[in-house]
């Protein structure tokens, strides 16, 4: 078993969470609610993992808040 980091967004114009995996191609996906989120984004990585381990392109370290004045 292997956990991979989402990112999750909330879009202004639909009200759907959006998530994807960063550094992981293909692996994005949308919901009405996180958990149907989190069902669809697992069945995404499900399929393309599918085709073997994916060589991440990249890997998620974190947040920083920068302040602009």
């Amino acid at each position: 078993m292997k956990t991979y980091t989402a990112v999750i967004e909330r879009c202004s114009d639909t009200g759907l969470y959006v998530g994807y995996v960063p550094g992981f191609p293909g692996a994005h996906s949308q919901g009405e609610t996180l958990d149907e989120l989190k069902r669809n984004l697992q069945e995404v990585i499900e399929m393309l993992l599918q085709d073997g381990e994916p060589e991440l392109e990249g890997e998620f370290i974190g947040t920083q808040n920068i302040m602009v004045v």
